[in-house]
């Protein structure tokens, strides 16, 4: 099965809640009017695609609609997915950094798949030809060195770690030699859990930003934030209180195989204006890609 059946398939369940009340709300109306906006705004906030974003969706809608003087609401089907690609649409300059040297940090709270995607991101790097060394900055959680040891082997990728407990700093330091004496491509950080509450994990990330500019100044820099798309409206939280502390650059967001809640997608990048840089819908070293606006919506809408 291919990415995009297996990327439909996960996405059933947020079909069943989204896609198939969008279509029974412009089904049971004959007429564009308020208690159609309101029955569809319903529809979108169960499916996870937040308020604010809600709003601005049905305020593009009725301005087409108004536009092209639609009168059945089935017509507004097509115009609405439209809208939603629109909203997700991400450019290559968002993947500038694949082509340089980089340094990618990777963050996000535990339990949202961290580790797991490092491992699969490098598995994507190496496959495009790329040097890449991987950083166990994640020096607290216990067996976090084995995990990550285990993924970079099956990417067949270089791994710097230290002991359990140690610095954090000094790891990313000694990686980052060991990219230079290589020659590396991507520098990979796998960093702690953070909680985004948590004062002085956030100052360890500045911490580790500091480190890089000062030993890896020629390196670009990218901050990607792991989101547990299963945690819907908590994940967009997540998502938003991460942002005002850290320098995010993407999103990747794990687990939408199986889940109602694949709607957050479209509200991480149309609310923060964070973009989805990569999705996963599995636990095998294929099982993620970058995000495709196209493949998204033509898999949820079925189109």
């Amino acid at each position: 099965m291919g990415f995009f059946d297996r990327l439909k398939k996960g996405l059933t369940k947020t079909q069943h809640v989204l896609v198939r009340g969008i279509d029974d709300v412009m089904a049971r109306h004959d007429r564009i009017d308020e208690d159609f906006y309101e029955d569809l705004e319903e529809i979108m906030l169960k499916g996870d695609i937040g308020v604010r974003t809600t709003e601005e969706i049905l305020d593009e809608l009725r301005d087409r609609v108004s536009e092209n003087r639609i009168k059945n609401p089935k017509d507004c089907a097509d115009i609405l997915i439209d809208i939603i690609r629109d909203r997700m649409r991400v450019t290559e300059e968002d993947y500038a950094f694949e082509k340089q040297k980089s340094a990618v940090l990777i963050i996000g709270v535990n339990g949202a798949g961290k580790t797991t995607s490092v491992g699969k991101l490098a598995a994507i790097y190496k496959n495009m030809g790329k040097k890449v060394i991987l950083a166990a900055a994640d020096t607290y959680r216990a067996a976090a060195n084995e995990q990550l040891a285990e993924w970079a082997g099956r990417a067949g990728v270089q791994l710097i770690s230290g002991q359990n407990g140690a610095d954090p700093g000094s790891v990313v330091f000694d990686a980052i030699a060991a990219a230079k004496a290589r020659n590396a491509d991507i520098l990979l950080i796998d960093t702690a859990g953070r909680l985004h509450n948590k004062k002085n994990l956030m100052n360890e990330l500045h911490k580790l930003y500091r480190i890089l500019e000062k030993e890896y100044a020629d390196a670009k820099r990218e901050t990607l934030l792991v989101l547990d798309g299963t945690t819907g409206q908590n994940a967009l939280q997540q998502a938003r209180e991460f942002s005002e502390a850290a320098q995010v650059t993407g999103v990747i967001l794990t687990k939408l195989d199986g889940t109602s809640k694949g709607g957050i997608a479209i509200a991480v990048q149309s609310e923060l204006g964070i973009p989805v840089k990569y999705i996963g819908v599995g636990e095998t070293l294929d099982d993620m890609q970058r995000f495709n606006a196209d493949e998204f919506v033509n898999a949820l809408f079925n189109v």
